[in-house]
């Protein structure tokens, strides 16, 4: 057995030594029962530690593919064949559910993931986040083995009431709700408000994730336009001559996929309507934290009458801590609590806990400080390549991490996205982001990525990728 083990490779050798094992085993043993070196001999073959080559096989043991012979060794297990089958069958099946979405969530590292909507991991600071993990688990051992209280932390609502309140948003801290993240929050309000056959309004191009869950739960989801000042109110008042709709999801700062702000007129223009047509609106606003000074928002102007304010910590901080959070008037919220109960019992104490640290300290208002500065300076520098090489921008954003864009000569954004993938390069075709998936010309560039030499080729000419 030789194995390709690249030790500068960004991926874990403990991760090459298990994918490398898995191969062969699909390529020569998965008819089970054959003998695998021994822990010594796969050390000294591949120039690896010993704790390495365990892990290796302890991870295949874990799937089913290996089984241990106390005193004898590892051997393919049995069944091994029907396990790598019944993988492959099952990747395929999540690939065709989900599309071009599954793309950008594969563990490929070498891949550029120019159409994502997270951030880089080289973006990420770890030193602050691991020492609040770290104090968590010496100070608050409960954070590790509780659950959560239904509500979430007393102490962290306090401080979320205290942050949104710079955006102009009163609330009690009973009536702020802990979730698992943004996509959690928007579960728990389409659960309890919407069932089967309901009309909601949605932006369009909007947020694909929101699509999907409407489609689940059966909910008609109707698009207004997004302009570059926000929902294009006079198409909304002609929709709402045709339809009622009980929700109209929207965000107002650096809209994804569009990277747009809502302003004064339209904001108080869509209130109006609300008001006047008996729905509500949820204002999904995770991406508060790039914005450099605060904008118009909603709940702001509204005081959580008719809308229901959304926020998140994931997008700034860490996409693997889960952390969101809903505002909403205090009835909405004592039942919110009740679907979160019945479908997940609480949001993750020890996230919670991290996040509730990193405000207290300071060290979370630093790090988002300093990732407005880098965002905004990365904004600056993708806009000059990007309208350089010729592309069409929807609307210059002020912020965040999103530009709207299109390729002139290019009707379906598919076709670009299938060139760049050839070159190693995810993106996000415009379809994704439609409510009824129809094909468009634009797609959706994360800034945060043009820096990478990929990125600068495919975006000078991205006709010429497979030429």
């Amino acid at each position: 057995m030789k194995l390709k083990i690249n030790k500068h490779s960004e991926t874990p050798v403990v991760q090459q030594v298990e994918a490398g094992i898995r191969e062969w085993i699909e390529r020569h043993g998965a008819g089970g029962g054959s003998r695998l070196p021994s822990i010594r001999q796969l050390s000294a073959d591949h120039s690896i530690s010993r704790n390495a080559a365990i892990e290796a096989y302890e991870r295949l043991v874990a799937h089913g593919l290996v089984r241990s012979k106390p005193g004898s060794g590892f051997f393919v297990a049995e069944n091994a064949a029907n396990i790598l089958s019944k993988d492959a069958s099952s990747q395929a099946s999540l690939e065709d559910m989900t599309g071009e979405m599954w793309n950008l969530f594969k563990a490929d590292e070498g891949n550029l993931k120019l159409g994502c909507g997270w951030l880089p991991h080289h973006w990420r600071e770890g030193d602050d986040l691991t020492y609040a993990i770290r104090h968590v688990a010496r100070q608050h051992r409960s954070g590790i083995f509780d659950y959560s209280t239904p509500m979430g932390i007393p102490e962290l609502r306090s401080l979320i009431q205290e942050r949104i309140r710079l955006l102009g948003i009163e609330a009690d801290a009973n009536q702020i709700l802990m979730t698992g993240g943004g996509s959690h929050a928007l579960d728990l309000i389409v659960r309890l408000m919407l069932k089967p056959g309901d009309v909601v309004f949605v932006e369009s191009p909007g947020y694909y994730n929101l699509f999907g869950l409407l489609r689940l739960q059966q909910v008609k989801a109707i698009g207004v336009p997004r302009l570059a000042g926000g929902p294009d109110t006079e198409q909304m008042e002609y929709l709402l001559s045709k339809y009622k709709p009980k929700l109209f999801f929207t965000n107002s700062v650096f809209q994804n996929p569009t990277g747009t702000t809502l302003i004064p007129t339209v904001a108080h223009q869509v209130l109006q309507l609300a008001e006047k047509h008996g729905f509500q609106i949820v204002e999904d606003d995770i991406y508060a934290d790039f914005q450099h000074e605060p904008t118009i928002r909603l709940t702001a102007l509204d005081g959580l009458q008719k809308v229901i304010y959304l926020g998140s910590f994931s997008k700034s901080l860490s996409c693997s801590l889960r952390v969101g959070f809903i505002a909403a008037e205090p009835s909405l919220i004592k039942n919110l609590v009740d679907v979160k109960m019945l479908t997940s019992i609480s949001a993750s104490r020890f996230a919670e806990q991290v996040v509730m640290t990193m405000l207290q300290n300071g060290s979370y208002r630093k790090l988002a400080e300093r990732l407005r500065v880098k965002l905004s300076g990365q904004m600056t520098s993708a806009l000059n390549l990007i309208r350089g090489a010729g592309w069409e921008i929807y609307t210059e954003p002020a912020g965040g991490m999103f530009i709207w864009v299109r390729y002139p000569g290019v009707e379906s954004s598919a076709q670009l996205v299938q060139y760049a993938r050839q070159a190693g390069i995810s993106l996000s075709p415009g379809h994704m982001f439609l409510p009824h998936a129809t094909s468009s010309p634009w797609m959706r560039i994360n800034v945060a990525y043009t820096r990478d030499a990929r990125a600068a080729k495919f975006l000078s000419s991205p006709l010429e990728m497979v030429a």
